[in-house]
């Protein structure tokens, strides 16, 4: 009972919604007005960005109130997260990704690594930024990027 009363009184702790973002989508992602469904791809990074795209989808950021939504399967999805520099392994199984998404899809750079490979740079390992390897939509700065602004790009995509 003392848990009970506890939320009765506590009440409503959630923040309302910042205003839904004007203009500068990406052309496809005009197709996807409303909701998204996201795949991440990690083409080679540190893990940085990966705990803040976490960190976006969790409970304090909650990506999914805006209509993103995290799916595992790329054949699912509509948006591609894709993390860190783009290693020579990992240039096929990203274009196979991206291939096997349906049409019309966003491809998002998450961190300063996928838009211009970061401390990595000239690696006998990389192949190069992501957009040296595939066609990128929108670009989200930062390493790692904080979650507001993974959240921020996202809602770009969904216009919510």
């Amino acid at each position: 009972m003392s848990l009970l009363r506890k939320i009765r009184d506590t009440g409503r702790v959630a923040r309302p919604a910042p205003p839904a973002p004007q203009g500068d989508a990406p052309p496809l992602a005009r197709e996807l007005r409303g909701s998204a469904q996201v795949r991440c791809v990690d083409a080679g990074s540190c893990n940085g960005c990966e705990i803040e795209i976490g960190n976006a989808f969790g409970p304090v950021y909650d990506a999914e109130r805006y209509g993103a939504r995290l799916v595992a399967s790329p054949r699912h999805a509509d948006v591609a997260l894709v993390t860190g520099p783009v290693t020579r392994n990992m240039d096929g199984p990203l274009r196979r990704t991206l291939a096997a998404m349906p049409e019309p899809r966003v491809v998002v750079a998450v961190g300063d690594c996928a838009l211009d490979c970061g401390e990595f740079a000239g690696g006998y390992g990389v192949a190069g930024a992501v957009g040296d390897v595939v066609p990128v939509d929108l670009k989200v700065r930062g390493c790692p990027p904080s979650p507001d602004a993974i959240v921020a790009a996202l809602r770009t995509v969904t216009g919510r």
